[in-house]
């Protein structure tokens, strides 16, 4: 890797473990009982809650949401950081947060869980609290700001896309990369960019009669190969039996790693960001 790629290492480290950014949702949820105050733009300001409410939050917490979440709401296995999520910074007295949880999140694994009022209340008063203890750590700094990924020239990353990147020989900024920054943003659009984990790999089957099938890869091991075909169907063979070819739009990604410099990193992401 080049030396200039060691200045963006901390973000990509940052990418898997700091927040996602959340949209706010709108419909409230029972409130904790007394409402903190509001500063101007919505964030709301910090406030101590009981600490038996606290307490039975971060039981709840720890049940049912720290798998995903880490148990000091600090980012896990696969979800953010909820002290640096901006839904908690705008939540006032549970509003957002109830909202969230009670309808989940199922297009990023998240169920709906039904839980009273007063649990509610005990979740937001947990992670407010860690929320204003990761405040108060002035050193403690776990993630990455979305301003900081908001660097670099948009131009320029243009030209990189079109260009030396060879980002425009699979993607497009009028069909599937279109309204990308309306969906992502800040850390998961990088994420994104640099190690797409949901992409799928197509993949060709090629028969002894000489036949091509090609569809999207489903299943693949020593033994067997499997795809659905662009009808939707689904068929598989004995590795034994055919010869087949994938392609893996996450290894191409793999392989920019070690390429990009910091200048890449960053103005890419600006062309990134004006797709909505």
């Amino acid at each position: 890797m080049n030396s200039s790629g060691s200045r963006w290492g901390a973000l990509l480290a940052g990418v898997f473990l700091a927040s996602l950014a959340v949209s706010a949702a709108q419909t409230p949820a029972p409130a904790v009982p007394a409402h903190s105050p509001v500063k101007p733009g919505g964030a709301a300001v910090s406030k101590s809650y009981p600490p038996a409410l606290v307490d039975s939050g971060k039981s709840l917490f720890q049940q049912d949401c720290a798998f995903c979440h880490g148990r000091e709401a600090e980012g896990g296995e696969s979800g953010p950081a909820l002290t640096r999520s901006k839904l908690v910074a705008a939540d006032v007295s549970g509003d957002k947060i109830g909202a969230v949880v009670r309808s989940g999140r199922p297009n990023r694994g998240m169920p709906p869980f039904s839980f009273s009022a007063q649990q509610i209340a005990g979740l937001a008063a947990f992670i407010h609290t860690q929320r204003n203890h990761m405040l108060a750590d002035k050193g403690g700094r776990k993630g990455v700001d979305i301003s900081d990924l908001q660097t670099g020239s948009a131009d320029a990353g243009k030209q990189y896309f079109n260009g030396a990147g060879g980002c425009a020989s699979c993607h497009s900024p009028t069909g599937d990369l279109d309204g990308l920054a309306s969906r992502y943003e800040g850390l998961e659009l990088e994420e994104q960019l640099l190690y797409p984990r949901h992409a799928k790999s197509k993949v060709t089957v090629t028969l002894a009669s000489g036949e091509n099938i090609s569809g999207t890869l489903e299943y693949l091991d020593e033994f067997t190969v499997g795809l659905f075909d662009s009808a939707g169907q689904y068929r598989s063979w004995r590795i034994s039996d055919v010869q087949y070819k994938v392609d893996a739009p996450v290894e191409a990604h793999a392989d920019l790693l070690t390429k990009y410099t910091d200048s890449d990193i960053h103005n890419l992401m600006a062309y990134l960001q004006t797709l909505r």
